[in-house]
């Protein structure tokens, strides 16, 4: 079963935009011997960045929210 996509939008560009930021931040914290702060980085900005590339996000669907909608700045 292939899950619909739930994540659109003005959305998806935040996600890939903060997803960005976190992979940077946790190279930063790794190469300062932050090994906790880089390994948090890292996962929470490979989620956002898996959330902005599929277009599909599981806490979204959990909660029942939709921002496929929102035609501000569609990247379909």
């Amino acid at each position: 079963m292939v899950p619909s996509k739930n994540v659109g939008g003005a959305d998806r560009v935040l996600r890939g935009v903060l997803g960005t930021w976190l992979v940077v931040v946790a190279v930063a914290a790794y190469l300062d011997d932050k090994r906790l702060t880089a390994a948090t980085a890292a996962v929470a900005g490979a989620g956002l960045l898996q959330n902005a590339a599929t277009g599909f996000c599981g806490g979204n669907a959990l909660f029942g929210i939709d921002t496929t909608s929102d035609d501000s700045c569609s990247l379909d």
